[in-house]
């Protein structure tokens, strides 16, 4: 059976917390110093204690700078560290992925290119540790899928160098772009761009935590220790059920609608998707009175239900919205990529059965490359999927 991690963001999430909460896990401390010594990257020293967080005991994993690069580093010359490394294949790849998510993010939060992101001496030691070492981790604790929940950020403002800034940051505001996100508990920053980074990457779905059978849970503590308020991140590792679809409890929204400019759905749908929805509908009826109407459904995970409201309520004409839960089996979802004309096109995979699975290239990214190449859409979309049956089949070849 497959190996599943599920994130557990009800405190936010960081790279440190991560590390500590894979170790409590079960991750062994040693093996993840042996293999974060690959990266062949000195003045650092990865210590680990236990600490109470609340009233809960955690891992706390700390990493001491004892000296810096001598200058800030690019993403090109991180990624030249990456491939230089004695790291797995895997591990380079996945790592390079989170280090690419942060350039853009801090590229967008500074209003610079991505290759022009300057990662800070001593920081990026620090990054380098928290992003492969949470990458590691999980390759080590031989983890084939990753969920996570909705992420709390936190509120309030945080200092920077440039004063003063609301929660969430920039960066992490940026980064959090289509993920279910909340603020709760303390005034203070709880989701940081490295864990943000990092869960945007690695997990497939974000949610309720999904039906697996638990084998081990792990706690891994944040530097701050709120007074009356858990400070962790919890990791939950076990198998997946042994159907391959997922069962989740989901929550259904409905309204009728004979009054709305058709024009505006192309909005609402935007506007609910940006809000956490997870999928919206839209189905001819007759109403009352034999007047033509339309049925708009959305799915949206429990925590967003709220913000899923708000929107029909405000760019709608919706005067009220049936809610009702109801569970849906799932099938594990993945991400992969394809080269097409020398452009990045992310592959949805879906594993229904061993051994078969089904695909589909990302439509926004073949729509994008067709409006660069000047190519008919439909044709970069039989490319992508020219592409990744090629890689597929060099897979089986190998193995």
């Amino acid at each position: 059976m497959a190996t599943h991690l599920h994130f557990d963001c009800f405190s936010g999430i960081s790279g440190d917390m991560t590390l500590g909460a894979l170790v409590d896990a079960g991750l062994p401390f040693t093996d993840l110093v042996r293999g974060l010594a690959s990266l062949r990257i000195e003045g650092y020293r990865l210590s680990r204690k236990r600490v109470e967080r609340g009233a809960i005991t955690a891992t706390k994993v700390d990493v001491r700078i004892e000296r810096g690069f001598q200058a800030p580093l690019t993403l090109a010359q991180i990624a030249r560290i990456l491939r230089r490394s004695g790291l797995p294949p895997v591990v380079k790849e996945r790592s390079q992925a989170v280090f690419d998510v942060l350039a853009t993010a801090e590229g967008k939060a500074h209003g610079v290119e991505p290759s022009q992101v300057h990662f800070h001496e001593v920081g990026v030691i620090d990054s380098f540790v928290d992003v492969v070492g949470g990458v590691l981790g999980l390759h080590l604790l031989d983890v084939q899928r990753v969920t996570a929940s909705a992420i709390n950020v936190g509120s309030g403002t945080l200092m920077s160098a440039h004063g003063a800034l609301p929660v969430p940051g920039p960066a992490v505001a940026a980064l959090a772009v289509g993920l279910p996100i909340y603020a709760k508990g303390p005034e203070r920053e709880l989701a940081t761009p490295t864990g943000i980074a990092l869960v945007r990457t690695l997990a497939t779905d974000f949610g309720c935590l999904p039906s697996m059978q638990v084998r081990r849970v792990g706690y891994g503590a944040g530097t701050a220790d709120p007074a009356q308020w858990a400070n962790v991140l919890r990791v939950f590792i076990g198998d997946e059920p042994a159907s391959s679809a997922a069962v989740e409890t989901i929550v259904e929204l409905q309204t009728n609608i004979d009054d709305l400019n058709p024009q505006v759905y192309e909005t609402v749908f935007e506007r609910l998707f940006a809000a956490g929805a997870v999928d919206a509908t839209l189905a001819p009826v007759t109403m009352k009175k034999g007047r033509p109407g339309t049925v708009l459904s959305v799915l949206a995970p429990r925590e967003r239900v709220e913000a899923v409201l708000a929107v029909l309520f405000s760019d709608t004409t919706a005067l009220g919205v049936r809610t009702h839960e109801v569970q849906r089996r799932v099938l594990p979802r993945r991400f992969t990529s394809v080269q097409v004309r020398g452009r990045e096109v992310r592959i949805k995979v879906a594993d229904h059965e061993p051994g078969r699975s089904k695909a589909a290239p990302e439509y926004e990214d073949c729509k994008r490359i067709a409006e660069q190449s000047g190519n008919p859409v439909k044709d970069i979309l039989e490319e992508a999927m020219v592409a990744f049956r090629r890689t597929q089949g060099r897979k089986k070849r190998t193995t």
